[in-house]
């Protein structure tokens, strides 16, 4: 199996910006690498990786 058991397959990611304007991030307000266009959730860098810590699972 090359893949964890906890990975998320079916998860939408915002896609990758271009250039500028950025979306903020809605945790903390940072740009984020997503375009300004997108609707929806917008995480900077950071605060996805501390969201993925907190919801990893343990086990």
């Amino acid at each position: 199996m090359s893949e964890d058991y906890c990975t998320i397959r079916d998860a939408v990611k915002p896609p990758t910006a271009e250039g500028p304007p950025y979306a903020e991030c809605v945790l903390c307000r940072e740009p984020t690498e997503y375009p300004e266009s997108y609707k929806g959730i917008t995480l900077c860098p950071v605060c996805e990786w501390q969201e993925a810590q907190r919801t990893a699972c343990s086990g």
